[in-house]
């Protein structure tokens, strides 16, 4: 863990798979912007709404690595800890945790500044958890405390980054990543020497809220929440031409279903009837098809090479890649869905 920041080269291999997955996640993944490069210590700051999906799309955003902070309770397990470790995460304790646990961040936050001084930006969700609404919860300490004392060290900016999402529950939905511009931390220090210190983490806290809720839907967390939705991200109307293609494509769909039963089967019962937190549905569907696409893609791959000749093989092996995001697709022509 101590030298989290160095280049790995199974993370190198494995990395466009796992981009390939999390691009076919989506119907439309865009990315405004990009992120300093001008020897400053990157921290990133997202908003956070959709769980593991935040993170894979923030790691869009560069093609070198990324670290990330999560939640500390889930590096308990050994195995889960060296996992989590490989794919550059580290563990944050929260104050719900405990403050045994809390005071354990004290061993990570050296391994975080040398991350930094590496020149690897680290992300931090600086709402402390996530919550599927468009809408912003208070900015934690943490991320700025992290900050500020990056800036005694070196040069140091926070990058806020707004994350939207057509939909929370529902796979394959679009997503924007706005990247924002960068809060020059050491210059808001000496602009503001005259604070204390906990008013100095109170005001930047402020600064960066401020700045994150301009970068996606950031709707009031009141009364008015549902009916400012309503008007932001009106229920789109099911087109006669979306009925039309459906039924068009029924045949495709059918074949798509077959191919990846075992995949969006598995992955439905899942969120259907064991997850309490619905909000973690697209996850495990992301999960499942990360690990289930190589395994399905051998059995296939074996079984078409029994039965069909090798062009047939190579077709039905190229239409099961492609599959997934068809029984998706098409399951998604016949709902109404929120429009941008």
């Amino acid at each position: 863990m101590s030298e989290i920041w160095r280049k790995d080269r199974l993370y190198c291999f494995l990395r466009p798979y796992v981009d390939w997955c999390t691009r076919c996640s989506f119907t439309s993944l865009d990315i405004e912007g990009s992120f300093p490069s001008d020897g400053r210590a990157v921290i990133i700051a997202p908003n956070h709404c959709n769980t593991l999906m935040d993170a894979l799309v923030v790691l869009q955003c560069r093609r070198e690595a990324t670290v990330f902070g999560a939640r500390a309770d889930i590096f308990r397990k050994p195995a889960a800890a060296r996992a989590l470790t490989f794919l550059k995460i580290l563990p944050i304790a929260r104050i719900r945790d405990g403050i045994r646990e809390v005071a354990r961040n004290l061993e990570v936050m050296p391994v975080i500044y040398d991350v930094l001084a590496h020149g690897v930006p680290f992300c931090a969700f600086p709402e402390g958890r996530h919550r599927p609404m468009y809408s912003l919860l208070p900015i934690r300490k943490g991320v700025v405390r992290l900050a500020v004392g990056s800036a005694g060290m070196q040069p140091t900016c926070i990058v806020p980054v707004g994350i939207d999402y057509s939909d929370f529950f529902r796979y394959r939905g679009r997503c924007r990543v706005r990247i924002g511009e960068p809060i020059d931390v050491n210059a808001f220090v000496r602009e503001n020497e005259g604070l204390g210190k906990t008013e100095l983490l109170m005001s930047l806290s402020r600064r960066l809220s401020g700045e994150l809720s301009e970068l996606f839907l950031c709707l009031p967390d009141d009364d008015t929440y549902g009916r400012r939705l309503e008007e932001a991200r009106p229920m789109e109307s099911l087109k006669w031409w979306k009925i039309l293609l459906a039924v068009l494509s029924a045949p495709f769909f059918i074949l798509s279903a077959v191919l990846t039963l075992p995949m969006w089967g598995t992955a439905e019962y899942i969120c259907r009837r064991r997850l309490a937190d619905k909000t973690f549905s697209n996850s495990v569907r992301y999960l499942l098809r990360l690990v289930g696409t190589p395994v399905m893609f051998l059995v296939w791959g074996m079984l078409g090479f029994i039965f069909l000749p090798w062009w047939g093989a190579v077709l039905l092996l190229l239409y099961f890649l492609l599959s997934y995001s068809i029984f998706y697709d098409w399951l998604n022509l016949t709902v109404r869905r929120r429009s941008w």
